[in-house]
């Protein structure tokens, strides 16, 4: 009966925080622990990136997410508690990713025309719009599997389409067909959705303080922008529009703008 009542309780209170896996590497997420979490939440940046600070086990955190394309050294962070300002050192180690080889049927989606040209610059001004966003509020950081099947192209890998080298793969791919339910994987905001050159049918949510995450190449969307979900709230369907070599979900997971790799948020095994 009492431990009916404590799982009660904590149901009321909604989920645990859980932090991410702490991964210091291109593409990864340092987590920092900050102190003792005895009053305030202090205010950490990066550069010009506000940084998420969650509390956790009586401390706080900030969540640095590490753009793929940083070279292993020293970051620094700006922390400021009041009227003080510290600087603390975040060391970024190295990690290599694998290649992945692809072949894309429909080649304007690998050597666009001029019109897509110009679609695809008025898209990418959208999307790096939505990644400054910073909306207030505690986001959580424990998410759940967007839709149910197993992981096939990880974040990171190199990609080369039809022989050309492109953009690593800024995300992680469920293996799912065609009409496969997505769901949001925490609560938060849905601030875009539309129909994207290289991403197909795209929706865009906003958990809170600089995490967003996004989910691509859906053949059906059932939310709309400004919709509030829950966690495991439908937001559409699986499919294969886009830039795709078949059906599948496309996940994607951005921290103070940079994009970095969803599996961090995951519960471990």
């Amino acid at each position: 009966m009492r431990r009916t009542l404590l799982a009660f309780a904590l149901a009321l209170a909604g989920p645990a925080l859980a932090l991410p896996a702490h991964a210091p590497v291109p593409g990864g997420v340092a987590v920092i622990d900050l102190g003792p979490a005895a009053g305030e939440a202090p205010q950490a940046r990066f550069g010009d990136w506000p940084l998420a600070v969650v509390r956790e086990r009586g401390h706080w955190f900030a969540l640095l997410g590490i753009p793929l394309d940083t070279v292993p050294g020293e970051l620094e962070i700006a922390v400021a508690e009041g009227s003080t300002t510290t600087v603390r050192a975040v060391a970024v180690r190295d990690k290599r990713y694998p290649e992945q080889r692809l072949t894309v049927r429909d080649r304007r989606k690998v050597d666009p025309d001029p019109d897509d040209l110009a679609r695809i610059a008025r898209e990418k001004e959208r999307t790096e719009a939505l990644k400054r966003r910073f909306a207030p509020g505690v986001p959580e950081t424990a998410f759940a599997l967007p839709a149910s099947g197993p992981l096939s192209s990880r974040f990171g890998l190199r990609r080369v389409f039809n022989g050309q080298p492109r953009n690593p793969h800024a995300g992680l791919d469920v293996a799912v067909g065609t009409g496969a339910v997505v769901r949001a994987p925490a609560a938060g905001t849905v601030v875009d959705t539309g129909d994207y050159f290289f991403n197909g049918n795209t929706v865009f949510i906003d958990h809170g303080q600089g995490l967003l995450s996004a989910y691509m190449h859906l053949s059906r969307v059932d939310v709309r922008a400004g919709q509030v979900v829950r966690r495991g709230e439908v937001l559409g369907a699986a499919g294969a529009t886009g830039r795709v070599t078949g059906p599948h979900l496309h996940w994607a997971v951005i921290l103070n703008g940079a994009a970095v790799d969803p599996e961090l948020f995951l519960p471990t095994k």
